[in-house]
């Protein structure tokens, strides 16, 4: 980390809860393969700046610190690779082991390349994207010990409860108004068992199914996922005004 950009404040750091003591049980797969359209960077989003760092640095820091991961895997570009290794991997002191794997042509393939660089003696995969440079340990943590203390579970994820008004539209009408006490938004990380996120990715390839995050996949051959309630905090940088947001909130912690 260069001289001129202050470390994570000081603060308790959590414990592993419900583990075995051998320790450490999940690999995070950090998805980094997107080419950052919508952002308008030709860079990608996950190489910007943010508090002198690149983007993606955020997130992997986060999970080197959570005492739950034993191994992270970067899907990126494979013509990014070099400049994930030169630009980010070297400029941070890390404690894991980090291996690369090539990104897909879609999200959930590029996925499905990390799972099969996550090493298989790790019983917990903890997917995330690199694009939320904001999430914490704690909250890593949290689910982590959804799922490692819940056999009933094949996975948890972060989410926030909605809370604007929705509205079920066809064309520019609006057909229905409904009950927003049961609808979230989706985060990440979404941790599932290596054996259940496995399943649910082999079948949607066999299948030819595109779910819109990895809960879906597991969801739909029965899997029991549960949310763990997040904090607005842990927002997707997708849009310029997304960055301006994360570099205020990145610094109010540093400098808390």
């Amino acid at each position: 980390m260069g001289p001129d950009v202050p470390m994570p404040c000081a603060c308790a750091e959590p414990s592993l809860v419900g583990a075995s003591e051998s320790g450490a049980d999940t690999c995070a797969v950090i998805v980094a393969g997107g080419t950052g359209e919508r952002f308008g960077d030709p860079r990608g989003k996950q190489f910007v700046d943010l508090c002198g760092l690149p983007l993606m640095c955020w997130s992997i820091m986060a999970f080197d610190r959570a005492p739950s991961v034993g191994r992270i895997v970067v899907v990126c570009a494979p013509d990014h690779a070099d400049q994930v290794e030169g630009d980010v991997l070297a400029s941070l002191s890390l404690t894991k082991p980090v291996a690369l794997a090539p990104s897909g042509a879609t999200r959930q393939a590029s996925v499905r390349s990390g799972l099969d660089a996550a090493p298989p003696d790790l019983p917990l995969v903890a997917v995330h994207d690199a694009a939320r440079p904001l999430v914490e340990v704690a909250q890593i943590e949290e689910v982590c010990a959804a799922v490692r203390t819940d056999a009933s579970l094949a996975g948890a994820i972060l989410a926030t409860r909605s809370v604007d008004t929705l509205k079920l539209v066809e064309g520019n009408t609006i057909v229905a108004t409904p009950d927003r006490s049961f609808y979230w938004a989706a985060q990440t990380p979404q941790v599932f068992t290596r054996r259940a996120l496995w399943s649910a990715h082999k079948a949607a390839e066999h299948e030819g199914y595109q779910g819109t995050d990895d809960a879906s996949l597991v969801e739909r051959l029965g899997g029991r996922v549960r949310v763990v309630e997040s904090t607005r905090d842990n927002l997707k940088v997708t849009l310029p005004e997304d960055l301006a947001l994360a570099e205020a909130t990145l610094e109010r912690r540093l400098l808390g």
